[in-house]
């Protein structure tokens, strides 16, 4: 079973495929292909990984980049 620290967890289970829970809510299930190459990238940093798994990785940084030059209307 995968680290909880920061909300992330994950579960391997029998017939090969991840379960990637976020705070207690599944967040995305990897099949096959994706499920293998998840598990090889999982040593590096188990919650960054996981976070860009599930496309959750972005959180906190939505309103300064709203109010950066570039994106004003």
């Amino acid at each position: 079973m995968g680290q909880d620290a920061q909300g992330f967890r994950y579960v391997e289970r029998g017939d090969g495929s991840v379960v990637i829970h976020h705070h207690g809510r599944v967040a995305a299930t990897l099949r096959g292909g994706r499920a293998a190459e998840f598990l090889a990238e999982i040593d590096d940093d188990p919650q960054l990984v996981m976070a860009r798994w599930t496309g959750n990785y972005r959180r906190g940084n939505e309103r300064t980049a709203r109010q950066h030059p570039r994106n004003r209307g």
